[in-house]
């Protein structure tokens, strides 16, 4: 099992301009141990986008993607919690929002997508993603730097799961 501590997350314009709902998911983001190491809400440019989303380039979905990514803010998240990765990705629930609903109404999608475009977030769906989006999004950022304060990752997550806090977190 990937226990890597960090993932990446975009909460998405449809959500952010929605003051209840944006609030909402920030709850439930907290609310399942999910440490926000890092935020920034930003209107996301169309070079940025054909960066972040340029393995679908050439896709059925792409240009709507484009478009729907380029309408609002969004908020882009580094998290921080114990195999973070499959943790988010679980809370997200899955891509497809119309099966989501009757699937797994209780996970973000499911509560907050409207179409699978419009799903409500993104997460990294692996080590390689994360560090790669994380540098798009937040340059300043060294995954390594940050993971290597950790001196030992066993005992790490054993005391945060005690619900000790074992390193301080610049935000």
């Amino acid at each position: 099992m990937n226990k890597f501590p960090l993932t990446f997350a975009i909460i998405k314009p449809h959500v952010v301009s929605n003051p209840v709902a944006f609030q909402q998911m920030q709850d439930i983001i907290t609310d399942n141990q999910f440490e926000i190491v890092r935020r920034k809400q930003i209107k996301m440019t169309k070079p940025l986008l054909e960066e972040f989303y340029g393995e679908h380039r050439g896709k059925f979905f792409y240009n709507r993607l484009i478009t729907f990514m380029t309408s609002g803010e969004i908020q882009a998240l580094i998290l921080h919690k114990c195999d973070a990765i499959t943790s988010w990705r679980n809370l997200m629930g899955p891509t497809k929002v119309f099966k989501t609903i009757y699937s797994h109404p209780d996970s973000i999608r499911g509560q907050f997508g409207l179409t699978d475009t419009r799903n409500a977030c993104h997460g990294s769906d692996s080590i390689e993603s994360v560090e790669k989006e994380i540098k798009i999004f937040f340059p300043e950022f060294n995954v390594q730097d940050w993971c290597r304060k950790v001196p030992d990752l066993e005992l790490y997550f054993l005391l945060l799961s005690s619900g000790y806090c074992v390193i301080e977190v610049e935000i």
